[in-house]
């Protein structure tokens, strides 16, 4: 299996003015998957995975939670064998992918959109989604 193609459709990002101190949900979404026609592949099928990955910033405890978002939507192109296709397509008639193309899915799409998001989180002033532990002399 390989990716040939990546494409955000949709960036979009928010912030409340008042924002206050809040926890960063992640979430991505799997939204369709269809067969791709694509002349070139011999013995192989290519399949388009729909996406949307959201980051959520929430407050703790407010009656009004939400304090922004981030969300990227787009498609990626894989390349697969007939029988994976079929694996695939049969998975995914219950909205559900195998854990292995999960994984590697989900990995490049945060490997994606991490470096925009980290623009994005960076020009609205809003904290970063990745958590970097703190730096100082080593406890012992």
């Amino acid at each position: 299996m390989q990716v040939i193609g990546f494409n955000f459709t949709k960036i979009s990002a928010e912030r409340v003015l008042d924002f206050k101190k809040s926890k960063v949900d992640i979430d991505i979404q799997f939204t369709n998957i269809e067969k791709e026609k694509i002349d070139l592949l011999k013995d192989s099928e290519a399949l388009k995975v729909t996406f949307k990955h959201i980051l959520n910033y929430n407050a703790e405890d407010e009656k009004d939670p939400k304090q922004g978002e981030i969300a990227f939507e787009g498609h990626l192109v894989l390349t697969v064998t007939k029988d994976e296709s079929k694996e695939i397509m049969k998975t995914w008639k219950k909205k559900t992918l195998p854990n292995n193309i999960t994984l590697l899915i989900s990995n490049l799409i945060l490997k994606r959109c991490a470096s925009r998001a980290f623009q994005l989180q960076d020009e609205l002033g809003l904290p970063s989604h990745i958590r970097v532990p703190r730096l100082g002399p080593r406890e012992q």
